[in-house]
């Protein structure tokens, strides 16, 4: 069984047999299981975005990374029960938690000892947008290669581009920019059942 955790309503996690998904009713900071874990933290508060707002709205409610303690609790679970995180590309709670940034294509080993990283876009499992993405992954394996191409999404995620119409694409609405594709969600759930195989076996990934 893998949890998803901080998965939409009804979404792509919902429905499977070995999958158990926690959506915003559930409340996945409450999540105390074992089993390895997919996460997809809020992101709305780590992002360029979040420091535009709070400058020019304020609220604590607005407040870069005060996410209420969601990405901490993601973050946990992954180190504590193995499985991978998944956030946009350039998060800020990447330097908040002294994750490694990813470099180019391919996993590196973070310097926590515990960890790896990697940059993958989304597009090159059939997003409609490039939706760059950073995971983070831990287990008792290291994590098996992706598909690294990155291919031109027709679309763009998030507001126009200033500096011109011909670096602006037709912009997905927020349900769809939000999704995760039916490949990369198998792919996410794969490597999440990785990390629990017997392999050469890291002392610091669990807590027994």
């Amino acid at each position: 069984m893998i949890s998803a955790l901080f998965v939409e309503q009804e979404g792509v996690y919902f429905g499977l047999h070995d999958v158990d998904p926690w959506d915003i009713n559930r409340d996945a900071r409450l999540y105390n299981g074992k089993s390895p874990v997919v996460a997809h933290p809020p992101c709305q508060l780590w992002g360029k975005m979040a420091i535009v707002n709070y400058k020019r709205w304020g609220g604590e409610h607005n407040k870069p990374g005060n996410d209420g303690g969601c990405f901490f609790s993601a973050l946990d679970n992954v180190r504590r029960c193995g499985g991978v995180l998944e956030h946009p590309q350039g998060s800020y709670a990447w330097k908040r938690f002294n994750l490694d940034k990813p470099i180019k294509e391919n996993w590196i080993q973070c310097s926590d000892g515990i960890g790896w990283v990697c940059c993958v876009w989304q597009s090159a499992y059939g997003h409609l947008a490039n939706k760059a993405t950073w995971l983070y992954y831990v287990g008792h394996c290291p994590p098996f290669d992706l598909i690294w191409d990155r291919p031109k999404g027709s679309f763009q995620v998030g507001f126009q581009d200033q500096r011109g119409k011909a670096r602006n694409k037709p912009t997905l609405g927020k349900r769809e920019a939000n999704s995760t594709p039916i490949r990369f969600r198998n792919e996410l759930l794969r490597l999440a059942r990785h990390s629990s195989m017997s392999c050469i076996a890291n002392p610091k990934i669990y807590n027994e």
